[in-house]
């Protein structure tokens, strides 16, 4: 029997993941009108973008659960309409909530997938217990999964998915529904995959998530890529940093708009309302003393103010017309 210790793994020169022109139609609803993107090995990609955009169906070709209708996808150098087996041996898929089986301690879930991935009785058990190890389980190992938290399901999930090494791990919202400690932890997993080589594709609900975690990010909507860049990079996209100006008198901001003059645009000017005002800071930090300078000998008194940068949330609207929150970035159906 050949060895399943891994996969056969990408050339160095080859991105881990492919994808050129991808197009899957349901019927008359258009899911993917043409996505390419790539994915280079050990990054983690993020995958964003409001219901329906196509996420998912782009993940569903990419893990070989669905067949394009036309383009080219391949996975570790692996095509997935050409060698679908080849992508499946190549890759690790984890959803949303875990797939285990609760009757089953940790341990025998993962001696129960390494001899589904084909190890022998031996080696399964010899990489179950070190999974336990390194996914810091021991202790839990031996009792049953019902007794586990969400935390510890999704730890034991994604350790399944590791008993042989993947190239390419696809995460689809892993951190639904888990408390924030527990949350954290899965973030340390996929830093800790991206560490080994492994490439990530992750996609989130939580665009604080895919901020922290991914070395790039995709928003697709409507079944295209309408942006793709590092989170900074989209960030610069809204206008880059501002310089927010919070008067402790809200019914002072046409006295606030009026010191800082020139530093107002005129469409921020005609639209004054609410209990703060938002600048352009160009200038970033030099803009802010300047402010606070003009703010000063007008004798205007602050309950705040600081230098912010845009949030993916406001990349989001900025590019999708939608707000970044879970109501418009979960799972989608069947696009």
């Amino acid at each position: 029997m050949p060895s399943l210790d891994r996969p056969e793994p990408v050339a160095a020169d080859d991105p881990a993941v492919f994808v050129e022109d991808i197009r899957k139609s349901f019927g008359d609803v258009h899911a993917l009108q043409g996505v390419s993107f790539t994915a280079a090995r050990g990054q983690v990609l993020g995958i964003l973008g409001p219901n329906g955009a196509g996420k998912t169906t782009t993940v569903k070709i990419l893990s070989t659960l669905l067949r394009p209708d036309s383009g080219v996808a391949r996975i570790a150098g692996h095509d997935v309409r050409a060698d679908p087996a080849a992508v499946r041996r190549s890759i690790m898929m984890t959803g949303q909530y875990a797939a285990l089986d609760e009757n089953l301690s940790g341990r025998e879930n993962l001696e129960l997938f390494g001899r589904l991935m084909g190890l022998p009785r031996k080696a399964a058990r010899q990489r179950a217990d070190n999974l336990l190890e390194e996914f810091d389980l021991t202790g839990a190992g031996r009792r049953a999964v019902r007794h586990y938290s969400g935390g510890m399901r999704r730890r034991v999930d994604i350790a399944c998915g590791l008993v042989v090494r993947p190239e390419v791990v696809f995460l689809d919202e892993p951190t639904t529904g888990l408390d924030p400690r527990s949350r954290q932890g899965v973030w340390d997993l996929v830093t800790a995959l991206k560490t080994q080589g492994i490439t990530v594709l992750l996609t989130t609900q939580y665009l604080e998530e895919a901020d922290v975690l991914s070395d790039n990010i995709i928003v697709i909507d409507k079944g295209t890529v309408i942006a793709e860049g590092t989170a900074d990079a989209l960030k610069e996209k809204t206008g880059g940093s501002y310089c927010e100006v919070v008067p402790l008198d809200p019914t002072q901001l046409t006295k606030v708009a009026d010191a800082l003059g020139d530093l107002v645009p005129a469409a921020v000017r005609a639209e004054l309302s609410g209990d703060r005002l938002s600048i352009p800071a160009p200038e970033g930090a030099a803009t802010l003393s300047e402010a606070l300078r003009r703010l000063d000998s007008a004798a205007v008194q602050l309950a705040d103010i600081g230098l912010r940068r845009p949030s993916l949330d406001d990349v989001f609207l900025t590019l999708t017309g939608h707000s970044g929150t879970k109501e418009t970035v979960g799972a989608e159906g069947a696009a």
